[in-house]
């Protein structure tokens, strides 16, 4: 496959060289490609990947005249697609090649490309209500962090499920005991488990977690999400692997974001759960698609899982090592480089996100940090998600600024 996708470079040089060269015709869209590219070279603060490694992609799009094409991936994806015009075939190859990443048999899974981290979430949560409510006939509570992602809070809200906020410790992971305190027994558990929480990159320890529900034999049902938006990408090609690994971990289902790790140039990612979870899920035959209709998207984009298989071709196991190997290295890079001039910074053990004393408001537009707040950090706070695109040329440049702003014109370091 690789061999094919370079071949393809000459034949396409011409159309990607003519479109580059190309003005819209919209002075305001054009000014702002620039505006976006330079922004591109140093933005620092958030998690997704300026390295889309989708260019021979978008060639063969155009020289194939797909643009002109309308595609909906409407329907369950691992089974029959209602229409030729979708590209389920290609989504289900999507999942056969991560699933096993994660822990999942192939004889045993069920998953689909989602619209984003969130929209995986949704699944998640949504699933493990139905899969409890299935097995009791009892409504359950939602469990999670006090510092995951907001979604998972947004979306019990939508979904009308009661939770309970489960207090964290310093560097942001749920503690075991303060799951204790607030466990309702008497009634289902849906455990949200954060792979990188939102702010300082926490994971939570599932194995100290399920301990504590095991603890308690009376719980009627436990279901385990893991968001794995941030850390899901790049931990399967780690040596950390086990952390996402259901055998070892015993979660039903897990989300991770596209367009992070992962590189695709907007929101997107996945979400896999075993086929016991799927099939209890409430039945929704519709005859116009062929297919009982248990996830909940109908309409659903067919670009972005062939987007992922592209990748899954181009890129592969070996690429994807390859590149979480240097992200890793790159954190520990800017930690070093951070302590080296005194800046107070922390870091969990396997995130690549580093959190430190929050600079100027100078650094933080130029390299648009995230910001946050904790006083038993001393306030306030930003923070480096380091992703590919993140190089020590980059961090070398972010440190300068950092140490121009601790001196004053003298010389004299600035307390």
């Amino acid at each position: 496959m690789k061999k094919h996708l370079f071949s393809l470079v000459a034949l396409l040089v011409s159309v990607a060289g003519s479109v580059s060269a190309q003005s819209s015709g919209y002075p305001e869209l054009d000014a702002m490609v620039q505006t976006w590219k330079d922004a591109q070279q140093t933005t620092l603060g958030y998690p997704a990947s300026q390295e889309s490694n989708l260019a021979l992609f978008y060639q063969w799009y155009l020289a194939s005249g797909m643009d002109v094409v309308n595609l909906n991936n409407a329907g369950d994806p691992m089974t029959d697609a209602p229409s030729t015009l979708s590209t389920q075939k290609f989504e289900r190859q999507v999942i056969e090649f991560f699933a096993p990443l994660y822990g999942f048999k192939l004889d045993d899974v069920w998953g689909l490309v989602t619209h984003s981290g969130t929209d995986g979430n949704n699944h998640g949560i949504y699933f493990g209500v139905n899969y409890l409510r299935n097995k009791t006939g009892m409504e359950p509570v939602l469990y999670v962090s006090n510092e995951a992602h907001y979604s998972n809070m947004r979306l019990a809200h939508l979904q009308n499920v009661e939770m309970y906020l489960v207090a964290s410790d310093s560097m942001g992971r749920m503690i075991p005991d303060s799951l204790e305190e607030v466990l309702v027994t008497s009634r289902p558990a849906l455990m949200v488990y954060a792979m990188g929480s939102t702010f300082k990159g926490a994971i939570d320890d599932q194995k100290a977690l399920n301990a504590v529900l095991a603890s308690h034999p009376e719980i009627p049902a436990v279901y385990r999400h893991v968001d794995a938006a941030l850390f899901g990408g790049y931990l399967p090609f780690s040596p950390y692997r086990e952390l996402v690994d259901r055998d070892t971990m015993h979660y039903e289902s897990i989300s991770v974001s596209g367009h992070k790790f992962f590189g695709l140039d907007s929101p997107s990612g996945l979400f896999i759960c075993t086929k016991e979870i799927y099939d209890n899920q409430v039945d929704y035959n519709v005859p116009y698609l062929n297919s009982n209709m248990r996830m909940i998207n109908c309409s659903r984009d067919a670009l972005d899982p062939l987007k992922f298989w592209w990748l899954t071709k181009s890129i592969g196991h070996t690429g994807w090592t390859f590149q979480a190997a240097k992200l890793l290295a790159q954190r520990d890079y800017l930690k070093q480089q951070l302590d080296s001039i005194g800046w107070p910074n922390w870091v969990n053990d396997y995130s690549n996100t580093v959190f430190f004393r929050r600079p100027s408001q100078r650094v933080i537009s130029k390299y648009t940090l995230a910001q946050g707040y904790d006083d038993r950090f001393g306030g306030e706070l930003a923070h480096v998600v380091v992703m590919q695109h993140v190089t020590k040329e980059k961090i070398d440049m972010f440190i300068a600024d950092l140490i121009e702003e601790t001196y004053n014109a003298n010389g004299v370091q600035v307390q």
